[in-house]
């Protein structure tokens, strides 16, 4: 039997040392990315021992490029970024065009070609949105206005990456690199006698608009309807298959009969979706399959890095290094303090984008394959790449220590200046006032369920939320509220376990419940805990972490129908019971 299976080897490799290697950077307070990353070197070309097939890891980097775009788009929000986009739209736009320069002076200086600086400093230039998102999350900043404008910016950052690599193989030929024509366009452009570069790039651009009216006419109907239909057949398998068929069908169609990009058309798929009143669960139902190919994705751009350039070019490592970090850093910090928002804000925009990530080496990817960009500012990039995510937790650091000192020289300045634009106070997290309380973790299906009971008896509650959309909601109904990951350092102690009565988690991960109860047990070892499960194995392992009641909804369901028809044939036993004389 042959037992020569290079797939399931990659993967396996491939997930297996992402695991180690991301845990060992999570225990080291670095992002696991990091960690990612450092697992595809080891299975790369340019290490000893195995090595990955080198064919198979980038069609499995391909799908999670897909999903994680397809991500994106179920998370873009037009409304939010309307609210800062003064800021937003031209720093983004004004930070990125600056260290491209840098990124295209660092080229120049090496030796290399216009084009390939171009690229390489584009690559330069855009933060991870992984990280991003990551570090404002752990240090709850994403509902601050901070937060908001951070946040929108990584979406113009993101749209301003979409375009490029939509326009870049259509200018690829002008730049330097092996020029491309659009898919079904060469032999309707040689029949006109057209090959100039506007001929070309007009091609492009138009395949790209009939690509977009299409999605923005046909897709904001076909999709959504699509997913209601299958939401009614009452499948969750269904629903999750119709989910991944959407997002990778988009995809696949808008390369083939479009000559779009899969980034793009996953893109367009996830933000018509985001639309729909499916989308939360939609995200929810793809995450575990996103995040596993996302993993691949990393791995696989570490497989390309060649460790070697560390000692090679270390000069050109360190410059792109400072350029990714400095460079952003300063670029961001100015700009946003030339807007007259304070320092504390340009701080935290500074430390946030001060890294580059998933979009970097997609662009690095494309540049190489377009004969753009040398395979050695590939290896820059991820170089580059992988310092600086190692050290963006240690700038928050540095940010935290120094926070309180420079809030309290933001306050001087603006009783000094007028002028300065406020800032809204940020929420401060202090313990809930509520004695003899109900703790509800989630107000989903479940816990608004929970929640509206006990409000109808008048039992004082708090409710711990991650989605902003639901505790804006509850908050307008004064329903107290703390947004955030119930899991998340500091969240529980605002709920003050040590004075409530009940602590109900609502949620349906059973992993999160256990850490959870037994967070909520050592507050308070009195505290009449119940959560909620959907296997015998849930049930005893939520107990063993000191769950007062756990409730299983099948159990629950099996009950209620019972209780149903014995109530039924109790009436029909007195019925036909004999009248007594």
């Amino acid at each position: 039997m042959d037992h020569h299976t290079p797939l399931i080897a990659t993967i396996v490799a491939g997930l297996s040392l992402a695991f180690v290697f991301g845990a060992l950077a999570h225990r080291l307070k670095l992002s696991p990315l990091a960690g990612y990353l450092l697992a595809g070197v080891l299975i790369g070309p340019f290490t000893p021992g195995y090595v990955a097939d080198q064919a198979l890891a980038p069609q499995l980097a391909e799908i999670g490029v897909i999903l994680l775009m397809f991500g994106v788009g179920l998370h873009f929000s037009p409304a939010d970024l309307n609210a800062v986009r003064k800021i937003a739209i031209p720093g983004a736009i004004g930070q990125m065009t600056i260290v491209t320069l840098l990124g295209l002076g660092l080229a120049l200086f090496m030796g290399w070609p216009v084009g390939a600086g171009v690229v390489f400093g584009l690559a330069l230039s855009v933060a991870s949105t992984v990280v991003v998102l990551r570090a404002l999350q752990e240090k709850r900043l994403i509902e601050t206005e901070r937060g908001r404008i951070a946040v929108a910016w990584l979406i113009v950052e993101d749209l301003a990456m979409v375009l490029a690599l939509v326009l870049l193989p259509a200018l690829s030929g002008v730049l330097g690199g092996t020029a491309v024509t659009p898919a079904g366009a060469g032999s309707l452009l040689g029949f006109l006698g057209i090959t100039s570069l506007w001929a070309v790039l007009g091609v492009t651009l138009a395949k790209v608009a009939a690509f977009i009216l299409l999605m923005m006419i046909v897709g904001r109907r076909v999709i959504p309807w699509i997913l209601h239909y299958v939401a009614h057949t009452g499948s969750r398998e269904l629903f999750r298959l119709a989910v991944l068929a959407i997002a990778l069908g988009v995809a696949f169609a808008s390369a083939e009969l479009f000559g779009v990009s899969f980034a793009l058309g996953a893109f367009f798929a996830g933000m018509v979706l985001a639309e729909s009143e499916l989308s939360h669960q939609a995200a929810r139902e793809t995450l575990p399959l996103r995040d596993a190919f996302a993993v691949l994705f990393f791995v696989s751009v570490g497989m390309l890095f060649d460790p070697s350039i560390l000692v090679r070019e270390p000069l050109p490592i360190i410059a792109t290094f400072l350029i990714i970090v400095v460079g952003n850093a300063l670029a961001a910090f100015a700009i946003v303090r030339t807007f007259g928002y304070s320092l504390l804000t340009a701080l935290t925009l500074a430390a946030a984008l001060s890294q580059i990530g998933e979009f970097s080496f997609i662009l690095a990817g494309l540049g190489v394959g377009l004969k753009l960009l040398p395979e050695n500012g590939r290896d820059l990039i991820l170089a580059g790449a992988i310092l600086s995510i190692c050290a963006n937790p240690v700038l928050f650091v540095v940010l935290d220590r120094f926070a309180q000192r420079v809030r309290e020289r933001d306050e001087r300045a603006r009783a000094e200046s007028p002028r300065a634009k406020p800032e809204p106070p940020e929420p401060v997290l202090e313990p809930t006032s509520l004695r003899g309380h109900a703790v509800l973790v989630g107000h989903g299906r479940v816990g608004s369920l929970v929640a509206d009971a006990l409000r109808a008896r008048g039992q004082p509650l708090i409710v711990i939320e991650e989605s902003q959309d639901i505790v804006d909601r509850l908050r307008a109904q004064g329903i107290e509220t703390i947004s955030g990951n119930a899991a998340q350092p500091g969240i529980l102690k605002g709920a003050n376990l040590a004075g409530a009565r009940w602590f109900i988690s609502a949620i349906p991960n059973p992993f999160e419940n256990g850490n959870l109860i037994e967070q909520a047990r050592l507050a308070n070892p009195s505290l009449d805990i119940v959560a909620r499960a959907h296997s015998d194995a849930e049930v005893e392992h939520l107990e063993k972490f000191g769950a007062s009641l756990v409730i299983m909804g099948e159990r629950e369901i099996a009950r209620g129908i019972t209780d149903h028809i014995l109530a039924q044939l109790d009436v029909d036993d007195a019925r036909e019971a004999p009248l007594p004389g």
